[in-house]
C-alpha cells in the first residue's frame, strides 16, 4: 500500500493528539483511552484504504463478468478475439475502464495476447480474473473452438459471483451474532474483573472455619485478561472475514472494528471504575 496524503493527514492528526494527551491528561486516569484513541485515528486512513481497494477488487470482478459476455458475442460472430477486445476498449465497463484500454492498446501495438492478458491480469491482482484470463490463454495457444472456452468462462465467472453473493446473504445473521457474541464476552470480562475480583481479593480468611484463603490480588488478573479479549478481538476478526468472504485477509477490516471495540471498552472502563 503506498502511502498518500490522507494516510500521512492521518498520521499527523494521531500524533498531534497523543502528544496534547500525554501533556494535558499525564496524570489522568483517561489518559490511557486518549492515547488509544489517537493510535486508532492514526491507523484508521489505511484501514480505509484497504477496504476501499477490496471493494474496488470486487467491482472489478463485477465489470469482468460483463467484458467477458461480451467478449463472447463478439467472438461468436466471428471476430478474433483480440479484434473483438479492440472494439470493445470503448464501451462503458467503469472501473475496469482503464484496464480494458490498456489492454486493447497494447494489442494495438502488436503485443502478443498471452502476454497482453498477463500484464491484464496482474495490474488487477484478483484470482477470480487471474484464473479466467490464465484459461483463455490456454484456449489460444491450443488454437480450439475459443468462443466456446470463453463461454464457459464467463458462466464459471457468473457462477463463482452467484455463489459469493449468496454465501454473503445467507451468513450476515452470523456476522451480527458473532459481534453481539464478543461485545457479551467483553462485558462479561469487565465484569469479572472490576466487580467480582474485588470482592474476592478483600476476603483473608472464611468466617467459622480454620481455612485460609490467599489474598488474589484484582491487578494481577487484569492484565492476562485484556490480552485475552485482544487476542479474541484478532482472531474472531479473521474468522468473521473468513466465513462471510471466503478470504481471511478481508478479515482484517473486521479484526481492527473489534480490537477497536475492545481498546476503547477496556481503557475507558478502567478510566471510570479503577
Amino acid at each position: 500500500m503506498k502511502l498518500e496524503k490522507t494516510h500521512w493527514v492521518g498520521l499527523g492528526i494521531g500524533i498531534v493528539m497523543a502528544i496534547a494527551s500525554i501533556l494535558i491528561s499525564r496524570e489522568s486516569k483517561l489518559l490511557y483511552f486518549l492515547l488509544i484513541l489517537s493510535l486508532i485515528v492514526s491507523i484508521l486512513p489505511f484501514m480505509i484504504s484497504l477496504i476501499s481497494n477490496q471493494d474496488l477488487k470486487k467491482k472489478k470482478e463485477e465489470k469482468f463478468l460483463e467484458f467477458s459476455r461480451d467478449l463472447v458475442e463478439n467472438v461468436k460472430t466471428g471476430t478474433p478475439i483480440s479484434k473483438s477486445i479492440i472494439n470493445l476498449k470503448n464501451r462503458d465497463y467503469k472501473t475496469l475502464n482503464p484496464h480494458i484500454q490498456k489492454l486493447a492498446n497494447q494489442l494495438t501495438l502488436g503485443i502478443i495476447l498471452t502476454q497482453a492478458l498477463e500484464t491484464f491480469a496482474k495490474d488487477i491482482n484478483s484470482k477470480t480474473i487471474t484464473r479466467a484470463v490464465g484459461l483463455i490463454s490456454e484456449a489460444e495457444r491450443a488454437g480450439g473452438k475459443i468462443e466456446s472456452i470463453l463461454e464457459s468462462v464467463s458462466k464459471s465467472i457468473n457462477q463463482i459471483e452467484k455463489l459469493k453473493k449468496e454465501r454473503k446473504a445467507a451468513v450476515s445473521n452470523l456476522i451480527a451474532q458473532g459481534y453481539i457474541i464478543f461485545m457479551v464476552f467483553i462485558i462479561i470480562m469487565l465484569v469479572l474483573e472490576f466487580k467480582i475480583l474485588p470482592l474476592v481479593s478483600d476476603l483473608s480468611s472464611t468466617e467459622g472455619l480454620n481455612v485460609e484463603i490467599n489474598t488474589i490480588n484484582s491487578d494481577e488478573f487484569g492484565m492476562p485478561m485484556f490480552v485475552m479479549i485482544l487476542v479474541q478481538s484478532f482472531f474472531a476478526g479473521l474468522v468473521i472475514g473468513k466465513i462471510s468472504e471466503g478470504s481471511i485477509k478481508n478479515g482484517i477490516k473486521h479484526s481492527f472494528i473489534l480490537l477497536a471495540l475492545t481498546l476503547l471498552i477496556t481503557t475507558g472502563a478502567k478510566a471510570l471504575f479503577a
